[in-house]
């Protein structure tokens, strides 16, 4: 048994039009902390090894950074991740006291 014929609108049935898409890799944001005169540097490298997972050493040397040059970088994340960072260690040292300031920027392309 055949099948009838429909009418075709744009062109032929058997033919298929595939359109590839590039996908890119999220931009990356950098989270840095900002050197103040009041938060302790050993308050300091306890967030760079709870938050951003870094070892003892590392993170006293991220601190150092912050100290004499007014800023280091924790990390590099997506942007999700920078903010959700951003937001958890701000949140811990104002519940401590300190007025540490962290932010998240673009990653310089």
């Amino acid at each position: 048994m055949t099948r009838p014929e429909q009418p075709q609108i744009g062109g032929d049935p058997r033919t298929q039009t595939l359109e590839r898409t590039e996908t890119q890799r999220p931009r990356l944001w950098r989270v840095l902390l900002l050197n103040d005169d009041y938060t302790p540097m050993d308050f300091v490298v306890m967030v760079l090894e709870r938050y951003f997972r870094k070892s003892e050493q590392d993170a006293e040397l991220i601190m150092l950074a912050v100290h004499h040059k007014g800023q280091g970088v924790a990390g590099v994340y997506t942007r999700d991740v920078a903010e959700t960072k951003v937001a958890q260690v701000t949140a811990h040292a104002q519940q401590e006291g300190h007025p540490l300031r962290v932010v998240a920027e673009p990653e310089p392309e």
